[in-house]
């Protein structure tokens, strides 16, 4: 089955549309736009961070909300960054490199996925095995690539 590409708002780029970098940060290497990545694990679900409690990983700064996050992330970073350094799921999986909203999230075996906004996740979420698998397979091309290029 072939989908329709969905269309994307030209601001839903990753913060600069010029930069080569595999993650999504902002100008200050701040991941996530500074939501906590240990709390997507959690009942309550994601919440902001502090800078005060913060950890550098992978060349992206990651900002927890509390002592114990932090360090629940330095004991095991790799479980708690997101795929796809933290660009879209859905965007990877129709080889674009878009940022995302921290709110919009899914925790699929084990590996947090974000989305740009909400259609892109509804249409993520119609296949996600499909759109995990394509993404799997764009990724490695698409990381070191400059999102206004794609």
């Amino acid at each position: 089955m072939t989908l329709a590409p969905i269309a994307l708002p030209r601001l839903a780029h990753a913060y600069d549309e010029l930069s080569t970098s595999a993650l999504n940060v902002d100008v200050n290497g701040i991941a996530l736009k500074g939501f906590d990545p240990v709390s997507y694990f959690s009942p309550s679900g994601p919440v902001a961070g502090k800078a005060e409690f913060s950890a550098k990983h992978g060349g992206a700064t990651y900002q927890f909300s509390s002592l114990l996050n932090r360090d629940t992330f330095a004991a095991n970073p790799a479980k708690y960054i997101p795929a796809y350094g933290g660009f879209c799921a859905m965007g990877v999986a129709l080889e674009q490199k878009l940022d995302v909203n921290p709110q919009l999230w899914r925790v699929v075996d084990g590996k947090l996925y974000l989305n740009v906004h909400k259609e892109a996740q509804t249409r993520w979420l119609e296949d996600v095995k499909g759109n995990l698998d394509k993404a799997d397979k764009n990724w490695p091309g698409l990381k070191d690539k400059a999102p206004k290029t794609l």
